[in-house]
């Protein structure tokens, strides 16, 4: 073979692996990663009896109540980590007086908020 067809065959290789996604994101597990940041940051205003819940009716006891969402409808929509609402609130897309976590709760750090974009975005699923 001459050195143009190897050259030629290396960019088709690394084209391909472009293309397959080498590098896939990590599947976000619901216990494992998503869990344990909404523990830390949201669930204890979103519990009943708290301010959270009394406003809203936001519960993050279960999965279910979290997909069940507000008084006002769904704050999680699978696929759509564009116009989630629990996604927006921490991301910081809304109104400031709206942005979650309100008060002296500690903000989600960067990644954090990431991981629950992909969970979303993943079809925040229930693993």
């Amino acid at each position: 073979m001459n050195t143009t067809r190897w050259v030629t065959l290396g960019f088709a290789a690394a084209a391909l692996l472009a293309a397959t996604g080498c590098e896939r994101t990590p599947v976000v597990s619901y216990q494992k990663d998503v869990v344990p940041i909404l523990d830390k940051h949201c669930k204890y205003c979103h519990t009943p009896g708290q301010a959270g819940y009394v406003v809203s009716g936001f519960e993050l006891g279960s999965y279910d109540t979290l997909m069940k969402g507000t008084q006002f409808g769904p704050v999680v929509l699978p696929g759509d980590p564009l116009t989630s609402v629990l996604v927006m609130l921490i991301e910081g897309r809304v109104d400031p007086s709206l942005r979650m976590p309100h008060g002296d709760a500690t903000t989600p750090t960067a990644e954090e908020i990431l991981t629950i974009r992909r969970w979303v975005e993943q079809g925040a699923k229930n693993n």
